[in-house]
């Protein structure tokens, strides 16, 4: 009985009571709440256009109901290259993912690091090329890899070799969009490693030393499980994008002869749903693409929290 007059007191005015006492921290929350409803829980209302015949014209509500109802997905699915984009999106975002643990040891490289001015320096200039653009960032890429003019051509030929067409080679097109995007966001994809790092016990270090351990025993037995909560967090995030690439940094890499490797869903969705205005077919495609991602985080936060006891839910 006192637990079931406990319960309502909780939901009704215990409630009341602590936001009339807090009001002002609410009041303050509500922005990102208005926020998220509009721009994240809003946009769901036009997922429906996937299962129809949508005009503009007639807008959402009055476009007909696609008979059968997954129509646009039977024919995503029976498009000639369905499988080829999925074998290409998947190479890049495993590629991707195999570099996870970059931005983890530049995070513990950078706290063994005793000297702060060198510390800040090298902070600074890892963290500002997060802030170039994307146009910016593959213009340098382009340039870097130009065949008749790029240092790397240039230095190429001035040891003997010949000359290699980087941006036309499909072959090479994962690694050059890979390896830009480390380059682009190693600093500032450590910040998390290196606040998580910050709120170590520095007595925990203290003792190791005490013990006699050396710099790679205390990474290894102090630091990394120290940070292991953050690195499951960050890992079933990414996970959970198996799926998802940037359609804007891939097509500004693109080109007519590395096509083969780089149509991707990301590029394929942009040209047939915002070029080609073929709205119901590019939402269906998105939203398999969202039903995936959703399953795959779903999978790695089960793994994930066996193996580490640490999960997002």
């Amino acid at each position: 009985m006192n637990g079931k007059k406990y319960k309502k007191k909780i939901t009704g005015a215990y409630v009341i009571k602590r936001l009339r006492e807090s009001w002002q921290l609410y009041v303050l929350l509500l922005p990102a709440l208005i926020y998220v409803a509009v721009f994240s829980y809003g946009p769901m209302y036009g997922i429906q256009i996937a299962f129809k015949n949508f005009r503009p014209s007639l807008g959402i509500a009055e476009s007909e109901w696609l008979d059968p109802l997954l129509k646009n997905f039977i024919r995503f699915f029976k498009y000639p290259d369905f499988w080829k984009m999925i074998r290409n999106t998947l190479s890049i975002t495993l590629y991707s993912l195999a570099t996870f643990p970059c931005a983890i040891i530049f995070a513990l490289m950078l706290n063994e690091v005793r000297q702060i001015r060198l510390k800040k320096t090298v902070q600074m200039v890892t963290y500002a090329t997060h802030f170039l653009s994307e146009v910016v960032a593959c213009s340098l890429v382009l340039m870097m890899l130009d065949r008749a003019n790029g240092p790397i051509n240039n230095l190429i030929a001035l040891l003997g070799g010949e000359r290699i067409p980087f941006i036309t080679n499909p072959k090479a097109f994962s690694s050059i969009y890979v390896w830009s995007d480390v380059w682009q966001n190693l600093g500032w994809s450590s910040i998390l490693y290196i606040a998580a790092l910050a709120s170590i016990s520095p007595e925990l270090v203290d003792a190791a030393r005490v013990d006699g351990a050396s710099r790679m025993q205390i990474i290894r037995h102090v630091n990394i499980p120290g940070i292991m909560p953050t690195i499951a967090i960050t890992f079933i995030m990414r996970l959970g994008g198996l799926l998802s690439v940037g359609y804007s940094k891939i097509y500004l890499l693109q080109n007519d002869l590395n096509l083969s490797a780089s149509q991707v869903i990301s590029t394929y969705v942009y040209d047939i749903g915002i070029l080609g205005g073929q709205y119901s077919y590019s939402t269906a495609i998105g939203l398999f693409n969202n039903i995936v991602n959703i399953i795959c985080l779903l999978i790695a936060n089960a793994v994930v929290k066996r193996l580490t006891d640490t999960g997002l839910f």
